[in-house]
């Protein structure tokens, strides 16, 4: 259980943290752990290292890194209920039960990110609508609580502390282990649907058909377009496949080796990369077979694929949008970036369904957008002018991707806000869990 000296990341490459950390190997070493002298500065777990911004980080404090908390610890076949420990990633899963005809309900974009990661930040995939997030299929959570006791919370049992874990951005203690409800999965395979969209008039009309249909979508939008093109794409809608299907290649993973220079990445050649996107899918559409794996994590078939954007890394900027304020605040948040000439090869929009059981949770029923930012000197001003835009159209950031969001603005956007700081208060009135992202957004109050 020793402690070293050592610099940690956010996934968009431009928040970084010197930290004191420890990697403990037993559920059993947390608490002491949480207790030492070392994280008397403050401490936060950091698992998979997949949140794009400061989260995870703890720059001058403690870090438990909970990679190796990775045990599957139960699981009932005939409820489908898994218990396991925090550092369990979506692969594990995965790759584990899939086989056996079971898959996580939910599951986010990339799957190297942990249960503790999926349950601090509430996380939901391309199946919201019919789904919901990562902590509606939640039965409890067992976490060490800032003082070193243990506790249980469920909706019937610490409700209060349940809802403030589920999205709590890892501030209420350190999740140990967790008990969710696996889904039944027919097929390793699912049946995919695509097809190409001139505008996002098109986009948002096609969605309204497919959302309450289609298990899985999602959509590819073409961030530099603009004029009568602003907001063409791809639509994806999934099913699990049924029967026989063929065998497929499984996909060859990828690694990113270097940084790609700063000069690579402009307009046009972004605009030539997304032409050549948009056409890859015919006219008509098709139909494809792919693997699970390979439909709800297509990013991580390139490993490092953040160093894509060069060594001063990326920003993302998520946000969701109420339903009725969509039609007129998405044009205009996507013609704000494409005229601030920031070329982004990834631009995803998904519909999303019912609010979050967290006090944090990002959902809400309307349209959620996620773009890629390189990471320049303008950048952070632009961000701030996206943050208004958003704030005007009633909508909100997602915390797990961001890096930029404003304490007032944070405030606005998240009402329950002082729900979670009354558990806050109650469970760690010293203030012992800490991060970059609780500093910079006053979540403890003003420094």
């Amino acid at each position: 259980m020793a402690w070293k000296r050592m610099a940690l990341q956010g996934w968009g490459r431009v928040t970084r943290a010197e930290t004191l950390a420890s990697r403990p190997e037993r559920q059993r070493e947390v608490a002491p752990l949480l207790l030492a002298p070392e994280a008397a500065p403050g401490l936060i777990a950091y698992g998979g290292g997949r949140s794009y911004g400061d989260v995870a980080l703890n720059s001058g404090g403690a870090t438990l890194l909970t990679q190796r908390l990775n045990r599957l610890l139960d699981f009932v076949p005939d409820t489908g209920l898994l218990v396991c420990e925090a550092g369990v990633t979506f692969q594990d899963i995965l790759r584990t039960f899939l086989p056996r005809g079971y898959a996580a309900p939910v599951s986010p974009g990339t799957a190297f990110v942990t249960i503790g990661g999926a349950i601090a930040n509430d996380v939901h995939g391309k199946n919201h609508d019919r789904h919901g997030s990562f902590g509606d299929h939640l039965a409890w959570i067992e976490l060490v609580l800032p003082d070193g006791r243990l506790v249980r919370a469920s909706r019937e049992e610490e409700a209060e502390l349940f809802a403030a874990t589920i999205g709590g951005l890892g501030l209420t203690g350190l999740i140990l282990r967790a008990a969710f409800h696996l889904q039944k999965a027919p097929s390793t395979h699912f049946v995919v649907h695509e097809r190409r969209l001139p505008d996002l008039q098109s986009f948002m009309a096609a969605f309204a058909e497919v959302r309450r249909q289609a298990t899985y979508s999602v959509g590819w939008i073409d961030g530099v377009a603009r004029g009568g093109q602003l907001g063409r794409g791809i639509l994806q809608t999934a099913e699990y496949a049924t029967g026989e299907v063929p065998r497929a290649r499984p996909a060859r993973e990828r690694r990113m080796p270097v940084d790609l220079p700063a000069l690579a990445l402009n307009r046009h050649s972004v605009r030539l990369f997304n032409e050549a996107y948009f056409r890859r899918v015919p006219a008509a559409g098709r139909e494809r077979i792919l693997p699970v794996e390979q439909f709800l994590y297509p990013l991580d078939a390139v490993l490092d694929w953040n160093r894509l954007y060069g060594k001063r890394g990326f920003y993302q900027l998520q946000c969701v949008l109420p339903d009725a304020a969509a039609e007129r605040g998405l044009p205009a948040l996507m013609e704000r970036v494409a005229e601030a000439g920031a070329a982004s090869f990834l631009a995803v929009l998904k519909t999303l369904g019912e609010r979050g059981r967290g006090y944090l949770s990002f959902p809400l029923p309307g349209f959620t957008l996620a773009l890629d930012l390189p990471a320049r000197p303008e950048t952070p001003a632009l961000m701030a002018q996206l943050e208004a835009m958003i704030l005007d159209h009633g909508g909100r950031v997602y915390l797990a991707k961001d890096a930029c969001l404003s304490p007032e603005g944070f405030r606005r956007m998240y009402p329950e806000l002082p729900h979670l700081q009354a558990v806050l208060q109650r469970v760690d009135p010293a203030g012992r869990m800490r991060s970059d992202m609780a500093r910079r957004l006053q979540i403890h109050g003003a420094a």
